[in-house]
């Protein structure tokens, strides 16, 4: 079965997922109707039973405007690029008009009408005590290989006053003019939270025989979407891993042995907190179901190894894993996996999360040249290869996964 698997079908997969009319996928947006709608053709082609589930997203924050931030020192003004030099921070008030005020430093000056720098190593806890009239906050934010910052969408409440996030250098610079007491700042906010509705969608691949194996393959379709002109594609988190799953269905589904059960969940609203995983586990424990969960998120690049994490009752199925990374050639390490495999697992089920590269993430970089085809293939020669010894192998197979292979 491993010798099925395509990588060049996976790459198609992924191409479509981040292309421009999918506008980064938000939950509850246009963009991601639409490559639900493609991803329901694809499991329907291969003869599944499909359905949607529809789940509600509450205040996803969402830039509705680009923002127009200028500082300026004793040497002159410029204006910051969106995206990298500045952005918007999702705990920031929604504002849109420009408010300018001089600089200060945060815990330090009189925040009255002052754009407040909040040094690297305070809090934004902290930051917050003593903002009594202040104009804003502006907060460091590190930056990814290119430049870019990164977008989030899940994230703290939103706070009383408008916050930018300002790149490193960005922000070196404008703490020492506000601790030398000099220059100023002019900029908005435009971020709103709108609630929406998450859609799930499920496939029924094959039918599992009374009481045998069931295997579920996750992955989620969302990504944190478009910024007015900024492109977000969202290719390695997570169209890989989705292009991975779909791959993996389509080889397993003529390939298992009669009575193994298979089925796919295709999520929405990861990127909001796993609000579609936690959705479809709670539904799964009232049918009393018991499935053996593999999500995978993030399949872009392998760096010397694929991160696992399991959660729930998975000492057996880390055995497979384990034993299907031997024969396959993927070295395995345990890591954390922060996505729709946490949800599954606090839910009892047996879970694991594979995670194999993120580059560019949650920025306009992470685009699907980034993304290697020998990774892709061999997550989904791994995913292959662990149903098949779960459908195979005896149930007292026993060699976890350590920290390193």
């Amino acid at each position: 079965m491993l010798d099925q698997v395509s990588a060049d079908r996976m790459a198609a997969t992924i191409a479509i997922l981040a292309s421009g009319p999918l506008a980064g996928r938000r939950v509850g947006s246009a963009g991601g109707a639409a490559a639900r709608a493609w991803l329901v053709d694809q499991l329907t082609a291969l003869g599944a039973e499909v359905r949607t589930e529809d789940f509600p997203v509450r205040a996803v924050p969402q830039v509705y405007e680009a923002p127009r931030v200028t500082w300026a020192d004793g040497t002159g003004s410029q204006e910051l690029v969106f995206g990298r030099q500045v952005a918007i921070h999702p705990a920031s008030a929604d504002t849109t008009h420009p408010r300018r005020g001089a600089l200060g430093v945060a815990g330090t000056d009189d925040p009255a009408r002052r754009w407040l720098v909040v040094p690297a190593e305070m809090s934004l806890f902290d930051a917050y005590r003593d903002t009594q009239g202040a104009a804003g906050l502006l907060i460091r934010r590190p930056v990814d290989a290119e430049g870019w910052q990164f977008t989030m969408l899940a994230g703290p409440d939103p706070g009383p006053l408008p916050a930018l996030t300002l790149d490193p250098d960005t922000h070196h610079a404008v703490l020492a003019a506000a601790t030398a007491g000099d220059g100023w700042l002019d900029g908005a906010t435009p971020l709103r939270r709108d609630d929406v509705t998450g859609t799930n969608i499920h496939a029924r691949v094959r039918q599992p025989r009374a009481g045998g194996v069931d295997l579920l393959l996750t992955a989620h379709y969302d990504g944190v979407g478009d910024h007015p002109g900024l492109r977000l594609p969202a290719a390695s988190d997570n169209a890989t891993g989705v292009a991975a799953v779909l791959e993996t269905a389509r080889v397993l589904a003529a390939g298992l042995p009669t009575g193994v059960g298979l089925s796919v969940a295709l999520l929405d609203g990861e990127e909001i907190g796993a609000l579609g995983s936690a959705h479809h586990a709670t539904q799964l424990r009232a049918e009393g179901a018991a499935p053996l969960v593999i999500n995978v998120d993030g399949a872009g690049r392998l760096d010397g190894a694929a991160a696992v994490e399991a959660g729930g009752p998975a000492h057996r199925l880390l055995a497979l894993l384990d034993q299907a990374g031997r024969h396959t050639g993927v070295s395995l390490t345990a890591g954390p996996v922060a996505s729709d495999n946490r949800r599954y697992g606090g839910a009892g089920f047996a879970a694991v999360g594979i995670g194999a590269g993120m580059g560019g993430y949650h920025s306009p970089a992470d685009t699907p040249d980034k993304v290697d085809p020998a990774t892709l293939a061999a997550i989904a020669r791994l995913v292959v290869a662990t149903a098949h010894l779960a459908a195979t192998a005896p149930a007292t197979l026993s060699s976890p996964i350590g920290d390193q292979r």
